[in-house]
């Protein structure tokens, strides 16, 4: 993969916006990987989930070093089970895309997941009065789909910032319940995607060159959580990655007209 200076540029703020989400803003880390396929290119979409997971496991460790004692295991061992099996499904899922050659589709297909999300994530935070469920089967069936939709794009974060919610955690239980929730769930992944190819010595020597500013966007992350207003700062990050997951949903057809005008 050869990087452009603005793919540099974005690849250092991806970086920083992984750092800053894992230690004091969840949930805004879903720009990351939009922005990360951008970065490198859509034809390494692929590429694009090994690079970000090798960088959101950075930030996990930092996060779970800081908030280690208030991770609340009660709903973490209702919530991995699932989400490894999840896991799995991606893999398969990945692998049958791989076979029929089907990988330039990724990229539009991160942007699709990315925009399902937003819009439920969107949709639970603004029904206050609905019924939150408490029964097992809640905990599998967000596990299971937080576990794919992680493995094909890195992107769980609103599912479980969904359940979190639903559960009444305080703020501090909250990031520290994600935290570990996140660093067991994507050391599960790296031998996966490394047998689908998305991790590779290129994306190692890029995730090593970056490690420093991911370790910056969290300190940015732990001072942000006690100084800034988060729910208008989600708000923005969430309307940028809106527009650029349809950026990316449409893309292939956006540079196929712009070719054409041109």
């Amino acid at each position: 993969m050869e990087l452009s200076v603005v793919g540099w540029c974005i690849l250092v703020l991806v970086a920083l916006i992984i750092g800053i989400s894992k230690t004091g803003v969840p949930g805004v880390g879903i720009l990351a990987v939009v922005l990360m396929v951008f970065a490198v290119g859509t034809k390494h979409a692929e590429q694009s989930n090994g690079l970000t997971l090798m960088m959101l496991l950075v930030g996990d460790v930092i996060a779970v070093a800081w908030y280690r004692r208030h991770g609340d295991w009660s709903h973490l061992v209702r919530l991995l089970p699932p989400a490894a099996v999840g896991i799995v499904a991606g893999f398969l899922f990945a692998d049958a895309m791989k076979a029929h050659h089907l990988n330039h589709l990724l990229g539009q297909f991160i942007g699709g997941i990315v925009l399902a999300l937003l819009l439920l994530n969107r949709w639970w935070t603004s029904n206050p009065d609905r019924h939150i469920p408490h029964h097992w089967s809640f905990a599998v069936a967000v596990g299971g789909a937080a576990g794919f939709t992680t493995m094909m794009s890195n992107a769980a974060g609103p599912l479980l910032i969904m359940y979190l919610l639903a559960m009444g955690l305080e703020k501090q239980k909250f990031i520290g319940t994600s935290a570990w929730y996140f660093l067991l769930l994507n050391s599960f992944k790296v031998p996966f995607m490394s047998c689908l190819g998305w991790i590779t010595p290129a994306t190692l020597k890029l995730n090593l060159a970056m490690a420093p500013v991911v370790v910056l966007g969290a300190v940015l992350g732990i001072l942000f959580a006690q100084r800034i207003p988060q729910r208008a700062f989600r708000l923005v990050m969430e309307a940028i990655t809106f527009v650029a997951a349809a950026i990316l949903l449409v893309y292939p057809w956006l540079d196929a007209w712009l070719r054409r005008v041109a």
